[in-house]
C-alpha cells in the first residue's frame, strides 16, 4: 500500500485532503542530472585513471595482499585490500588511507552473515608492472600503472575492476572558508577589444573547471528541500567489466526485463529506496527495494560482482568490445581477429567505502552458492505462507472477515491467511485494534486458528506523535528516534499524520521493537497472527523524494545518505526477530516487507510493491520476480490483480493462473477498488480460479521441497531458463517463461484475449509433458500451445518425480498428514529421479534432525526409495497414496512393492492413449526405504 490516499489528521482543523494519483509524478524523484554526485561520476571519461599503486607499499600476507593508491592529481592516498575468499570468490576494499572520521561500513553480521572466511593465495609472479594472484583455479592480476585489477580463469578473462579507469572517491575534507567575492572585472575602455578567449566564454556561458568540480559538493536544492552536507562529498564510483560477456543481470528493484540494458540514452539504474506508487514499467527508476548484486553470464561461465554499499547507488551499463591487446599480455588468449564482447558496468554511490565481492562461478548455481554464503540463503518458510493468501485494504471488521472466510469456504477455496491493512488499528496506531471493528481480535483469531488459517496485520515503522500512545511514548522516553540534522527528534508525515521513526539502525532500537510482538505487549495478538512491513522505505509523505532528508541523523552519527537503503532491511529483521521471540525461539517467524536489501532473504518475504491490474503489470511481473531469485529474494510476489484499478475477470483469472506458480501467492487491492475476492467472479472464472488455487495447493509439498533446496544451497526457486540450460544462448534473454527447480517450466499467459501462447521447451535431449493432459513436447523447439482460458502452460520435464498432495482441503495445516502422490515422468531413456523433503512444517525442530529428506529413482522399471540425508532422523505420518507414471511405453503384467523384506503386489491401470501408468495405494510411510518393481 502506497501514499496514494494521504488522510492528515485534526492537526489541520480536522481537514481531510485526499490526494489521488492516476500515474507516477516523476517530478517527486531525482534524475541523475538533479543529483550531484551522479552527475560528476557520470561526467568522468575513460581511460583518465590519475591513481597508481605505490609498489613500495604493498604488504602480502598469506590470504591478503593490502597496497596504497595515488591519486597523482590531489595527491590523496587510498588503502586498496584483496581478499581471497573461500568458495572461489574474492574481495576488494578501497578506502581512505587517513580519513578525516569513519566512513560508513555495514556491520558484519548484518548484511553478511559473518566474517567471510578467508582463503590463500598465491604470489604466482611478481614483475615490475602488476603482480598475478592465484585463487582455486583462477588467477587475480594487479596492474600497477595505472591501477585496474583483473580476474580470469583458465586464460579467460572475467571481471575487470577500474579498466577504464573511472575509480572516482571523494574524500573527506574541511569546508574550505568562503572567499570574499571578487568585483567584476572592468568592462573595456572605449576602443579596446576584449581578449577573443574571454569573448567565446561569456559567449559559451563557460564555467571554471573548478566551478564545474564545485557544484554540489556542500549543498543541494531539490525541489524546495535543502541538503546540507556537513561533511561535504563523499562519494565513491568505479567501473567494472566482464569481458565475454553480453548480458547482465541483477540489481532489484526495478519493472524492467530480466536481461538489462544499456543506459546510453537513458538515467543509469538507482538503488535509492523508494515510495513510487503507480510505477512505470521499463525504466531504470527506483523503487522499493535494493540489491546491489549483478550476475554476467555466457555459455562458458556464470560471475558476479556484490556492491556491499548502503547509500544511493547508480549504475550504468553499456555493450562494448573487450581489449584484446591488453588481455593477450596478461592471459594466452586464444589467437585470432575475432572481437570479443564486454559488459562496461559504472557503479557509484554518494557514500561509504568501495567493497566489491566477486563471485568466480563457474556456473550459475555456484554463483548463487557463493552468494548466499556471503549474505545467506532463504530461510525455510512456514507451510501456510507459501499457501494462498487473501488480502484487502481493508477488511472492516471482524464480521467482514467472517463473512470473507465462510464464503471462500462456500465456494471450496482453499486458503491459509487472511491479511489486515492500516484500517484495523486505533488510528493508525500499531500494535493496536480499532475497539468498535475488532473488538475481539483473539476470539478472530482463534476461529481462524480452528481451520488451520492465519492471519497478518500491518506494523509500519512511522509511529504516531501522541503521547497517549503507548508504542510512541516508550520509544520518545528512551530517545529511541531518528534526529533531524539539527538534532531534534525527526518529524514527517505518514498514515496516521505526524510521525516519527525509530531508528532501527540503532542494536538496542531493534531489540526494543522486537520486545513489541510479545503477547503481553500486543494485546489481542496470539500465536495464529502474523506481520506485514509496509511502508519502510521509508515512506514520508512531505520529505524529498517521500523518504527520509538525507541528513536524518542515526546511531553513531551516521545520516541517511549513509545508511538509506538498509532502513526497510533493519525494520524486518528486528520484525522477524520479535516473532522469533515471542515463541521462545521455537517457531518460523512470517514477516512480508516492501523495502528491502542484500540479505533481507533470511527474514521473509518480499513483494513488488503497487503495481497496477492492467495486463502489462501482469507481464512485468515474471521478469521482475526473476530478478529478485537472481539476488537471493526467492520468496517473492506480486499482487494477485494489481493493487490498483478494477481487472476485468479475464485478467484477474489469469493472474490468479500465473500467481499460483509465484512463489508467493498473495490477491490484494486498494481500498477504493471494487470487492474482487475470488468467489465474487463470474461462475465459469470462478471455477478456473478455484482450480488455479487447488493447482497450487497440490503442489505444495514440491514448493516445500525446493524451499528446502534453497535454504540448503541459495538456489533460485524460480528461475529463468539459462540456469538451467546455461549453454543454450536462445534463453539468455527469455523472461515470459521460467523453470520451477528443474522440474517444472510455466508460461503464463500474459496477453489480453490470448487462447494459446508459442512455449520454448529447452534441452536438445529433453521431453516436457504436459501436467494436465500428459502430452508430450521435444525439447530444443518453439511450439504453439493452445491454452484458452481455463488453461495455464505448465510443464513438467522428462526424468523428474514431483511429490504432490491430491486431497486438497481448505487449509495447508490440514493436509499435513495426508498421503502423496508421486508423479513420475520418464525420459527418453525411460528414467527419472526426483526428491522429498518434510518435517513438521512450522517449528525449528529440522535444525536438530527431525526432518525427512528422500530420494526417489526409476530405472530398469524398479523405483526406488532411499535417504537422501542421515541427518535427517524424523519421522510422519504421511504415506504413499499413488504413483502417476508419465511416458510409460506400454500396459504392465505386475506392479509389486518390497518393504523391509516383504513383498506385496499393487493395484494399477494403464492408458494407453496419453501412455500413463497408474500404480494406487502402496500405502507405504513415506519415510521409509522401499523398491516398487514394475513387471
Amino acid at each position: 500500500m502506497a501514499a496514494t490516499t494521504i488522510r492528515l489528521s485534526s492537526y489541520f482543523c480536522c481537514l481531510l485532503l485526499i490526494v489521488q494519483v492516476h500515474s507516477v509524478n516523476r517530478d517527486n524523484f531525482k534524475t541523475c542530472d538533479q543529483s550531484g554526485f551522479c552527475k560528476r561520476h557520470r561526467s568522468l571519461q575513460p581511460g583518465n585513471s590519475p591513481y597508481v599503486v605505490l609498489m613500495d607499499s604493498l604488504k602480502i600476507t598469506p590470504t591478503q595482499i593490502s597496497v596504497q593508491l595515488l591519486n597523482t592529481k590531489t595527491n590523496v592516498r587510498l588503502i586498496v585490500e584483496l581478499f581471497g575468499l573461500q568458495g572461489n570468490t574474492a574481495r576488494v576494499k578501497i578506502n581512505e588511507l587517513e580519513p578525516l572520521k569513519p566512513r560508513y561500513e555495514i556491520p558484519v553480521g548484518d548484511v553478511l552473515v559473518g566474517e567471510p572466511r578467508q582463503q590463500d593465495i598465491k604470489v604466482l609472479d611478481k614483475a615490475s608492472s602488476s603482480i598475478t594472484l592465484g585463487l582455486e583455479n583462477s588467477k587475480i592480476v594487479l596492474t600497477y600503472s595505472p591501477f585496474r585489477i583483473d580476474f580470469i580463469s583458465g586464460e579467460e578473462p572475467l571481471v575487470s575492476i577500474n579498466a577504464q579507469g573511472l575509480l572516482k572517491f571523494e574524500h573527506f575534507r574541511k569546508k574550505p572558508e568562503a572567499k570574499p567575492e571578487e568585483a567584476a572585472p572592468a568592462e573595456p575602455a572605449e576602443g579596446e577589444e576584449k581578449k577573443e578567449e574571454e569573448v567565446k566564454k561569456e559567449e559559451e556561458g563557460e564555467k571554471k573547471p573548478e566551478e564545474a568540480e564545485e557544484s554540489g559538493l556542500w549543498e543541494e536544492t531539490f525541489k524546495s528541500f535543502h541538503d546540507p552536507k556537513p561533511n561535504g562529498p563523499a562519494s565513491v564510483g568505479i567501473d567494472i567489466s566482464y569481458p565475454g560477456f553480453e548480458n547482465v543481470y541483477g540489481i532489484p528493484e526495478h519493472a524492467e526485463s530480466m536481461a538489462l540494458k544499456t543506459t546510453k540514452d537513458t538515467d543509469p539504474y538507482r538503488l535509492f529506496n523508494l515510495d513510487v506508487f503507480e510505477y512505470e514499467l521499463y525504466n531504470p527508476m527506483a523503487l522499493y527495494g535494493s540489491v546491489p548484486v549483478m550476475w554476467a553470464h555466457n555459455e562458458k561461465s556464470t560471475v558476479g560482482i556484490y556492491w556491499n554499499n548502503a547509500a544511493e547507488t547508480w549504475i550504468d551499463i553499456s555493450s562494448t568490445t573487450a581489449d584484446k591487446n591488453f588481455f593477450s599480455k596478461i592471459a594466452d588468449l586464444v589467437k585470432g581477429n575475432t572481437e570479443m564482447a564486454q559488459m562496461d558496468t559504472h557503479w557509484f554511490s554518494e557514500s561509504g567505502v568501495i567493497d566489491v565481492f566477486v563471485m568466480l562461478g563457474p556456473r550459475p548455481k555456484d554463483v548463487f552458492k557463493q552468494f548466499a554464503a556471503l549474505t545467506g540463503s532463504t530461510e525455510l518458510p512456514p507451510l501456510f505462507a507459501i499457501s494462498y493468501h487473501q488480502c484487502r485494504w481493508n477488511y472492516n471488521d471482524q464480521e467482514d472477515v467472517k463473512n470473507v472466510d465462510a464464503n471462500m469456504d462456500l465456494f471450496d477455496i482453499p486458503f491459509d491467511v487472511i491479511w489486515l491493512d492500516i484500517e484495523h488499528t486505533d488510528g493508525k496506531r500499531y500494535f493496536t485494534w480499532d475497539a468498535h471493528k475488532f473488538p475481539a481480535s483473539k476470539d478472530m483469531l482463534d476461529a481462524e486458528g480452528a481451520k488451520g488459517r492465519k492471519m497478518v496485520t500491518i506494523v509500519d515503522p512511522h509511529l504516531k506523535r501522541d503521547d497517549n500512545y503507548k508504542v510512541y511514548a516508550d520509544a520518545k522516553s528512551r530517545d529511541l528516534m531518528v534526529k533531524g540534522g539539527n538534532g531534534v527528534e525527526y518529524e514527517g508525515w505518514c498514515w496516521p499524520g505526524s510521525s516519527s521513526w525509530p531508528d532501527f539502525i540503532n542494536p538496542d532500537v531493534r531489540n526494543w521493537w522486537a520486545s513489541k510482538f510479545q503477547y503481553s505487549e500486543y494485546d489481542g495478538s496470539t500465536p495464529d497472527l502474523f506481520i506485514w512491513n509496509d511502508m519502510n522505505e521509508p515512506s514520508v509523505f512531505n520529505g524529498p523524494e517521500i523518504t527520509f532528508h538525507k541528513d536524518v541523523l542515526h546511531h553513531g552519527g551516521f545520516e541517511n545518505r549513509d545508511v538509506h537503503n538498509l532502513y526497510g532491511f533493519y525494520v524486518q529483521k528486528a520484525t522477524a526477530e520479535g516473532i522469533l521471540m515471542r515463541s521462545n525461539n521455537e517457531q518460523r517467524p512470517f514477516v512480508l516487507t516492501r523495502a528491502f536489501f542484500a540479505g533481507s532473504q533470511r527474514f521473509g518475504a518480499v513483494w513488488t510493491g503497487d503495481n497496477m491490474g492492467e495486463w502489462s503489470h501482469l507481464k512485468v511481473s515474471v521478469p521482475m520476480l526473476l530478478t529478485l531469485n537472481l539476488a537471493g529474494i526467492t520468496f517473492s510476489g506480486a499482487d494477485v490483480g494489481g493493487f490498483f484499478k478494477n481487472p476485468d475477470s479475464e485478467l484477474q483469472t489469469r493472474w490468479y493462473q500465473a500467481g499460483a506458480f509465484q512463489p508467493f501467492f498473495r490477491a490484494h487491492a486498494h481500498i477504493d477498488t471494487k470487492r474482487r475476492e475470488p468467489y465474487l467472479l463470474p461462475e465459469e472464472n470462478r471455477k478456473i480460479v478455484r482450480d488455479a488455487i487447488r493447482l497450487r495447493y497440490t503442489y505444495l509439498p514440491f514448493w516445500y521441497t525446493l524451499f528446502y533446496h534453497g535454504y540448503r544451497s541459495g538456489e533460485t526457486v524460480m528461475s529463468p531458463l539459462w540456469v538451467e540450460f546455461p549453454e543454450d544462448k536462445s534463453t539468455f534473454k527469455m523472461d515470459d517463461e521460467y523453470l520451477l527447480g528443474s522440474s517444472l517450466l510455466v508460461k503464463p499467459i500474459t496477453d489480453q484475449g490470448a487462447t494459446g501462447t508459442t512455449v520454448y521447451f529447452p534441452g536438445r535431449n529433453d521431453v516436457w509433458y504436459d501436467i494436465q493432459t500428459h502430452q508430450s513436447y521435444a525439447g530444443a523447439q518453439n511450439t504453439y500451445i493452445n491454452a484458452p482460458l481455463g488453461k495455464i502452460p505448465v510443464f513438467q520435464r522428462g526424468g523428474s518425480i514431483v511429490p504432490r498432495k491430491m486431497r486438497v482441503r481448505r487449509s495447508s495445516s490440514l493436509m499435513s498428514s495426508d498421503p502423496f502422490t508421486l508423479v513420475i515422468c520418464l525420459n527418453k531413456q525411460g528414467e527419472a529421479e526426483g526428491d522429498l523433503y518434510a518435517d513438521d512444517y512450522k517449528s525449528f525442530a529440522y535444525r536438530s534432525g527431525n526432518y525427512i529428506h528422500r530420494e526417489f529413482s526409476f530405472k530398469n522399471n524398479i523405483l526406488k526409495s532411499s535417504n537422501a540425508d542421515p541427518n535427517g532422523q524424523g519421522s510422519t505420518k504421511e504415506w504413499l497414496e499413488k504413483l502417476v507414471i508419465v511416458g510409460f511405453p506400454k500396459a504392465a503384467s505386475s506392479v509389486d512393492m518390497t518393504v523391509d523384506g516383504n513383498s506385496q503386489s499393487l493395484y494399477h491401470n494403464y492408458d494407453s492413449t496419453t501412455r500413463v501408468l497408474t500404480v494406487r495405494k502402496p500405502g507405504v510411510n513415506i519415510a521409509k526405504d522401499f523398491t516398487i518393481t514394475i513387471q
